[in-house]
């Protein structure tokens, strides 16, 4: 795929999160292709009542990661919906940034599969999530891509 189309895709996501989830938990992408994409989140503000990180919250951190690398992984023509995703809590959380890299398992013309790993700012590891996506030829909202 040009790298046209991967900008125009990973453009379109940054329009399209300013209002979602994705900002309001804090997650920022600091990297994006086809085979990689890096993201971070802040603890705080995404912890649960003992005031570590919330598993769920990691959970959104993985989804985002995965599906935005499987959206890259399809093409501006096609749209990615999650399918799957399974986590391991490894270690708490309760202060500063994790950091989550996805990484392409599979990638074929209708599914792919990212593993995630979210590490906390010492390195250590998290969370492991597994993402599986089905990519669609159908572009949702009028036939048109987000963009």
């Amino acid at each position: 795929m040009a790298d046209d189309s991967q900008q125009e895709i990973r453009d379109a996501f940054e329009r399209a999160g300013q209002d979602t989830l994705v900002a309001r938990m804090g997650i920022k992408i600091l990297e994006a292709s086809r085979e990689r994409v890096v993201g971070t989140m802040p603890v705080a503000g995404n912890t649960q009542p003992y005031g570590l990180l919330h598993g769920g919250a990691s959970c959104v951190l993985a989804e985002t990661l995965g599906s935005l690398a499987s959206a890259l992984h399809a093409g501006p023509d096609k749209f990615t919906v999650g399918i799957e995703i399974n986590a391991t809590h490894h270690r708490a959380a309760a202060a500063g940034l994790v950091t989550g890299v996805a990484t392409l398992a599979h990638g074929g013309r209708t599914l792919t599969t990212h593993d995630i790993v979210i590490t906390d700012e010492q390195g250590k590891r998290v969370c492991t999530a597994r993402l599986s996506c089905l990519l669609r030829d159908a572009v949702p909202g009028a036939g048109q891509p987000v963009r």
